[in-house]
């Protein structure tokens, strides 16, 4: 009887050593070896382990599994596309455009300056100077080039043709005042003085004849008076006016302005442009302050609408997308790299507890298994 027991103890041990050996070496074996190993041309059997043979098998299968059934375009759908996630980022982007934009103290430079156009202003200003010379130019070639005839509307010329009999009415009657005046009557005998003072004896003559000047200065006057009086008068200076202002239609506007000196007149006006553009300080003024409502229409309009077409264009490339990114071949390559000793160690870590209960398993049917046996040759 006592032999009977020490058998049945010793194969007891003995099935549960090899049950619990046999197993650890099987959770071994599906990493180890890492590397085929070969004596001469022959490989040794079950090397590199199970893990590693596998592991283009492995790598592809689980990009298969990965884009087949966990990161397919329903999960991102579910995720990403929802209600609540769409109100989420609209509400970030609303509360992130008042504060940093509408609510906040910097100026649009400082935004041009955080953008790198620190330098806007200069430019700006640059280009104005530019535009301006430019237009000046245009206008001086035109000047020079085309005729007032070309320069003037029809409807202008039209116009001033019209004003020529009435601008000769109103200097004949300014020039009737004026000789009637006082002044007028000085102006004629201090002229009739001159033309006597001019004819030498001859002058002295006729002065010392007609005595005092003055009887001649009111019958010159009166003559001044009927010549300008006259219809004729006004018929003759209409006509001259008319047909000095044809000749001066067809000769260019430059001739009238040779003694012009543009260059300070193009410098004054781009300073004036400048001074009245005011560029710097437009811009070192919030964004608010030229647009009080914006914040209201962005965060009210711009934003709920721009968020709603993002999210329904993105769900509609969601599929193309996925295909470019190929999930399947970014999973199989990221595997297919990844060290077999780092997938052990992470493995054997998150599943140490559960690989001991099957050693331990083993060995227990092992034991049992020698047990049995121990029976089985006694009973025999």
């Amino acid at each position: 009887m006592d032999n009977f027991i020490v058998t049945l103890l010793f194969m007891a041990i003995i099935g549960a050593a090899i049950g619990g050996v046999t197993n650890h070496l099987a959770i071994k074996m599906l990493f180890r070896p890492y590397k085929a190993i070969y004596i001469k041309n022959w490989r040794v059997p079950f090397t590199p382990g199970l893990i590693p043979k596998r592991r283009d098998e492995l790598a592809k299968q689980l990009g298969l599994t990965v884009v087949n059934y966990l990161l397919t375009p329903e999960t991102f759908r579910k995720k990403f596309f929802s209600k609540d996630i769409q109100d989420k980022v609209e509400h970030f982007v609303q509360t992130k455009v008042e504060e940093t934009i509408f609510t906040n103290d910097k100026t649009i430079q400082d935004w041009l300056n955080l953008a790198g156009f620190a330098h806007l202003p200069t430019t700006i200003e640059q280009k104005v100077e530019a535009i301006v010379e430019g237009q000046f130019s245009s206008v001086k070639n035109t000047l020079s080039t085309k005729s007032i005839r070309t320069l003037l509307s029809d409807d202008i010329q039209n116009t001033i043709d019209a004003k020529i009999p009435v601008a000769v009415q109103h200097i004949l009657e300014k020039g009737e005042d004026y000789f009637l005046s006082p002044e007028g009557e000085m102006t004629i005998k201090a002229m009739i003085d001159d033309f006597l003072s001019s004819k030498g004896s001859l002058g002295g003559m006729i002065n010392m004849f007609l005595g005092d000047s003055s009887s001649l200065v009111g019958k010159v006057q009166r003559e001044l008076v009927k010549f300008l009086q006259a219809p004729g008068t006004t018929t003759l200076l209409t006509k001259i006016f008319s047909q000095e202002w044809e000749k001066l239609k067809d000769r260019p506007a430059m001739d009238f302005l040779q003694d012009v000196q543009f260059d300070p007149i193009l410098s004054k006006l781009q300073v004036y442009v400048k001074e009245q553009l005011a560029i710097s300080e437009r811009l070192n003024q919030p964004i608010s302050y030229y647009w009080p409502e914006g914040n209201d229409w962005a965060k009210y309009t711009v934003i709920p609408q721009a968020i709603e077409k993002a999210f329904v264009k993105a769900e509609e490339k969601l599929e193309d997308v996925l295909k470019r990114l190929n999930l399947q071949e970014v999973v199989r390559e990221q595997v297919d790299s990844f060290p077999v000793e780092k997938l052990e160690e992470l493995v054997l870590g998150i599943s140490k507890r559960e690989f001991k209960m099957i050693t331990v398993l083993g060995a227990v049917l092992g034991g049992l298994i020698g047990i049995v046996q121990g029976l089985i040759v006694y009973f025999i």
